[in-house]
């Protein structure tokens, strides 16, 4: 079990360029919608980017939540969670159009509405452009420190072997899963909930976070399946650690479903005039559709399949729901955020799904620079932690249906 540079370097080499060249084209077609429409270049752009940094933002959550808790499906994957970590200094360079556009997205950034608006003036102590870059600072500091110290612990195991460190990183990551799930609740809220500031509700930053968890599932047991057949990993894989991690991706869909259903319990039972129309603009039009795509494909398809224990056992087969769910949380994204641009459009039945181009070359452009960084990073360090005590002596109950 040595480094990925001598046991998958091509598979991953190849996989890196193909990421990096279509990041590259992707976000230089992005960025000649800033020149031809930049309102929606900045829309498109959010959207993107939220869905992108919930992939370190998820990796780091995982990272947390293993060493907390413990178990083996945490250990193969650690190393994938930690270069996904490491990540954050880059989300944070790839958020400054995002800053750059915050009176084109933000109605509290906007001082001919904001000097008009009650709520918004009373809110503008927390809704402030200075105060908005302070906070933004504070968490990519937070999570990218959890990140590297962790990192740098785990290398320390692969140096050691001292079992003391398992203990350590528990230390850590216990009190530091909950820093870690305040400050990402109040990212969302900043992020994505104040585009419109009328609105609020204090489930939805966990709701988001559980879904993007879910995504990063998702994209990582996509990913241990591609490398399942070749070492470390045909060594070390077992159909028992795909089978935790659809457990774990069903426990996520679950969770994120009854956060979701109770927030729209919550506020359309009560049905105030403050938060009745964040569900009025995404149940109308062509935004309906699109939240009964969500609920059927977001919840009851993966639902029903996850149930099925030889899912979980087939590799491959656990893979095609990843795949799958990966693609509908781009969607849950877009459902978000782009019917918060619409907020002042009448009448409300007749407001439209809207697609542009840019919709998805921003998140297509991004993406590809963020997985072409994941493999870098995934490249520099033993890709399995070599002296964790939980990979020898485990049953080869191997994945051999991948070779």
């Amino acid at each position: 079990m040595t480094n990925v540079d001598t046991m998958l370097g091509g598979r991953l080499d190849g996989l890196q360029r193909g990421a990096l060249v279509i990041g590259v084209a992707f976000l230089a077609v992005t960025g000649a919608g800033l020149f031809l429409d930049p309102g929606q270049f900045f829309r498109s752009y959010l959207y993107g980017y939220v869905y992108v940094l919930g992939l370190s933002i998820g990796c780091l959550a995982l990272l947390l939540m293993n060493h907390t808790v413990g178990g083996k499906w945490g250990v193969v994957s650690r190393r994938l969670f930690e270069s996904g970590a490491r990540l954050f200094p880059l989300m944070a360079l790839l958020l400054i159009p995002v800053l750059f556009g915050l009176r084109s997205l933000y109605l509290w950034a906007m001082p001919e509405i904001a000097s008009h608006d009650k709520v918004i003036q009373w809110k503008s102590p927390y809704l402030n452009v200075p105060f908005f870059l302070v906070r933004m600072v504070l968490y990519f500091a937070i999570w990218s420190a959890y990140a590297f110290i962790l990192t740098r612990k785990s290398l320390e195991q692969d140096r050691t072997g001292d079992p003391g460190l398992v203990i350590r990183m528990r230390q850590i990551s216990a009190p530091g899963l909950l820093v870690f799930v305040m400050s990402a609740t109040f990212a969302f809220f900043d992020l994505l909930m104040s585009l419109e500031p009328h609105w609020f509700s204090t489930m939805y930053g966990a709701m988001f976070l559980v879904g993007q968890v879910l995504e990063t599932l998702a994209f990582i047991i996509a990913i241990l399946v591609m490398l399942a057949p070749r070492p470390p990993f045909s060594e070390i894989l077992t159909v028992r650690h795909f089978h935790d991690l659809g457990n774990l991706m069903l426990a996520f869909t679950i969770l994120w479903t009854y956060l979701s259903f109770s927030q729209f319990l919550i506020i359309w039972a009560a049905n105030l005039p403050e938060e009745i129309p964040w569900y009025i603009r995404r149940f109308s039009g062509g935004w309906g559709v699109v939240a009964g795509v969500l609920l059927i494909f977001h919840f009851f398809v993966p639902f029903l399949i996850l149930l099925h224990r030889f899912v979980k056992r087939n590799p491959k087969l656990l893979q095609m729901v990843a795949v799958g769910m990966i693609v509908v949380r781009l969607v849950d994204v877009y459902w978000v955020v782009m019917p918060a641009f619409y907020q002042d459009e009448f009448p409300l039945h007749k407001l439209g799904f809207r697609l542009h181009w840019l919709d998805f070359s921003a998140p297509l452009g991004i993406l590809g620079i963020w997985i072409a960084a994941f493999i870098w990073q995934l490249k520099k360090y033993p890709i399995v932690p070599i002296k964790d005590a939980r990979l020898i002596g485990q049953p080869k109950e191997m994945v051999g249906g991948l070779r």
